[in-house]
């Protein structure tokens, strides 16, 4: 019998990685969910922005007929992505009080399409606000999740402050949610190609290609950002090499993984030269195999920026590709799905 993942372990799919099909509104949205619970896995983790038009005060009857649909076909949801707009206008921010009032009824939704939890970027909320929240997490029986990711560390500054705000609260309503686009030994190879294509300098594609860890690497990145040299039609792209894609090993995050209760697999292409897909899975697997982590690891799909490849088929082989991996690396047991 072929290794399996702990059953404390419960691997999800993000809709987030159906973004081009929501978009395209050839089907609706709830359709679209639905299938990924009747076709790759039961168990979603909701980006309701993209599905909820009454998003950020859904309405009942929205919520419950995604949850209806969910359920007919076994599904069920993880977490919700949350929002904070933290402005009522460009230059006026909002007030303690309506910043709360702008996440409660996102919280109540998310409650009622029986979600787990909500998810936030670290450090959005902030210990007034998490606190003044802890109440009603406590009441709807709701986890919060602050995510780190990308460039991020637990070293970071702006990061830095909030886990000890969380640690502070030791409060297991609310949780640190950790994206493995920290964890990337190389870049995909189809962001490179991208890049190529774009017109980037082959002196900086070897040395993105064969040292993107290499300290002096993102120096070159900001170097060509600074001289005004990097081709327009790729800028967007080519700020991922300083936001979305991370440079750190999984052995850092040990001393957080006490406040961690989830985890986002991040993933871009499934080329996996030199283990750049896999060897993240395999050190994350011994990683929480060793220190008994209990939560969920949700398939997030963010190449369709550049690539014309069917969610559906790159959820279903990523997720099974990342069950081999972690699997391989943890203590046998059976997961949810």
């Amino acid at each position: 019998m072929a290794p399996a993942i702990p059953m404390s372990w419960t691997l999800c799919a993000s809709s987030f990685n159906w973004i081009p099909e929501i978009t395209a509104a050839r089907r609706t949205a709830q359709d679209i969910v639905t299938g990924i619970a009747d076709s790759v896995t039961k168990t979603i983790e909701l980006e309701p922005g993209l599905l909820w038009r009454s998003f950020p005060a859904p309405e009942d009857a929205e919520v419950d007929r995604l949850r209806d649909s969910l359920a007919a076909k076994g599904g069920r949801v993880s977490i919700v992505g949350a929002s904070l707009d933290d402005f009522r206008s460009p230059t006026e921010r909002r007030s303690l009080q309506e910043r709360l009032d702008f996440l409660v009824p996102q919280l109540h939704a998310a409650r009622r399409v029986r979600a787990g939890g909500v998810r936030l970027p670290i450090g959005q909320a902030g210990t007034e606000l998490l606190t003044l929240l802890q109440p009603l997490l406590h009441e709807l029986d709701l986890v919060l999740y602050e995510e780190i990711q990308g460039q991020q560390t637990p070293r970071s500054p702006a990061v830095a402050p909030a886990l000890e705000a969380i640690a502070e609260l030791a409060d297991d309503h609310v949780r640190l949610l950790v994206d493995i686009s920290m964890l990337m030994p190389a870049l995909p190879v189809s962001y490179l190609e991208e890049l190529k294509r774009g017109g980037v300098p082959a002196g900086l594609l070897l040395r993105l290609d064969h040292d993107w860890r290499d300290p002096a690497t993102l120096d070159a990145v900001m170097g060509m950002l600074r001289s005004g040299k990097v081709p327009p039609r790729i800028h967007k792209l080519f700020m991922n090499l300083l936001i979305r894609f991370g440079r750190s090993d999984a052995a850092d995050l040990q001393g957080v993984l006490p406040l961690v209760g989830a985890f986002h697999l991040k993933f871009w292409d499934l080329d996996d030269d030199g283990g750049r897909v896999s060897q993240p899975l395999r050190d994350l697997g011994r990683l929480l195999g060793r220190n008994g982590f209990t939560g969920t690891l949700t398939s997030e799909w963010g190449g369709h920026e550049w690539l014309q490849d069917d969610p559906t088929e790159m959820t279903r082989r990523h997720l099974a590709l990342a069950e081999t991996c972690l699997a391989g690396s943890a203590p046998a047991g059976r997961a949810a799905v």
